[in-house]
């Protein structure tokens, strides 16, 4: 049985007092939200922090609602079982409400919070292992060890990002806001990502998110996710597509986005994929022959390493797939899309 390390719980009742804690305790605390990912990477002895600070008692991180003219805003403590519900997020970013929607199953969505997966540690199947599994291998890059096992002689870990909600979020341009020591900040969610496996996030271990911020969309938005996974529910993205098409009035591609995850430290946005597609009208050949062309770009720019689970090669030949399913489902709002 794997057993969770001696740790103390504070639940602050006050989001300038949570901060405070963090400040203080520093390297020997973490913030503990729905505790999904967090409690089983302790058990890992992946985290080993002292202290655990609840966010549970701070009512003002649940929740979704208007942030001021043009923006809804959904607390980071707010369930992703709510906020895959939610007609609001559904009409404003379709793609999160799917990506929200797919994560895990339905006990652990419920459990789960939105600030919880988009601040998810990143994955590989020589890290998230037993503590006695690591070590006799020596361990690796990520933790305790300097090796990397994934490429030989690696000097950077390519733990990937494995986050369903993040390219979806990305496709749409949403703000991250965040509490600390110096008071609150807002980011893009672009600005958020670092290309290194070890902390692919700048973003202090003093620092709350609060919530994150999503810009209204018109009547021509469409919006999908698609996931790639060995089961129907439970299992991490070996492959993640999320998909906005923003459309004029005669149904023409006026613009797009297309972002993967579960490649490499970062979700990666597809070149071209606005340029590909602007003019095209939905529900025509031309759609489909330029969603084939998308397709293509992100084979090119898709290269997966065996760093989880998932035969790298196989998911290579999975990505013009689901990009271009993904692609038809945001144009027909038939998504999500999640079977092979």
């Amino acid at each position: 049985m794997l057993r969770l390390p001696n740790f103390e719980v504070r639940t602050p009742e006050r989001l300038d007092e949570a901060v405070a804690l963090l400040a203080e305790l520093g390297e020997g605390a973490r913030v503990i939200a729905g505790g999904t990912d967090l409690v089983p990477n302790m058990k890992h002895e992946l985290f080993t922090p002292r202290v655990l600070v609840s966010l549970a008692r701070l009512p003002e991180l649940r929740g979704i609602g208007d942030a001021g003219p043009g923006w809804l805003r959904i607390g980071a403590m707010t369930s992703l079982a709510d906020v895959a519900a939610d007609a609001r997020v559904e009409q404003h970013a379709p793609a999160l409400a799917q990506a929200a929607g797919l994560v895990a199953g339905p006990q652990l969505r419920t459990m789960g919070t939105l600030g919880g997966n988009v601040l998810l540690d990143t994955r590989c199947q020589w890290y998230n292992q037993t503590y006695f599994w690591r070590e006799a291998l020596g361990f690796c890059l990520k933790k305790d060890g300097t090796l990397c096992h994934v490429v030989e002689g690696g000097s950077k870990c390519v733990a990937a990002a494995s986050n369903d909600t993040a390219p979806a979020l990305m496709t749409v341009r949403a703000e991250l806001v965040f509490a600390g020591p110096d008071g609150r900040r807002v980011t893009p969610i672009d600005d958020l990502w670092i290309a290194d496996g070890i902390a692919n996030k700048k973003c202090g271990r003093d620092e709350i998110l609060v919530e994150v911020r999503l810009p209204h969309s018109g009547s021509g938005h469409r919006g999908a996710y698609g996931k790639l996974r060995d089961r129907g529910s439970i299992d991490f993205p070996l492959l993640g597509v999320a998909v906005k098409l923003e459309l004029n009035t005669e149904d023409a591609v006026a613009d797009a986005d297309v972002v993967l995850t579960a490649l490499q430290a970062r979700p990666v946005r597809i070149k071209r994929a606005s340029e590909l597609l602007r003019g095209v009208r939905i529900g025509t050949e031309a759609f489909l022959a330029a969603a084939r062309g998308v397709a293509e770009q992100a084979h090119k720019q898709a290269h997966p390493m065996p760093n989880i689970p998932g035969d790298a090669d196989w998911r290579r030949a999975m990505v013009p797939v689901y990009v271009r399913r993904t692609l038809e489902a945001a144009a027909t709002r038939a998504g999500p899309v999640h079977a092979v």
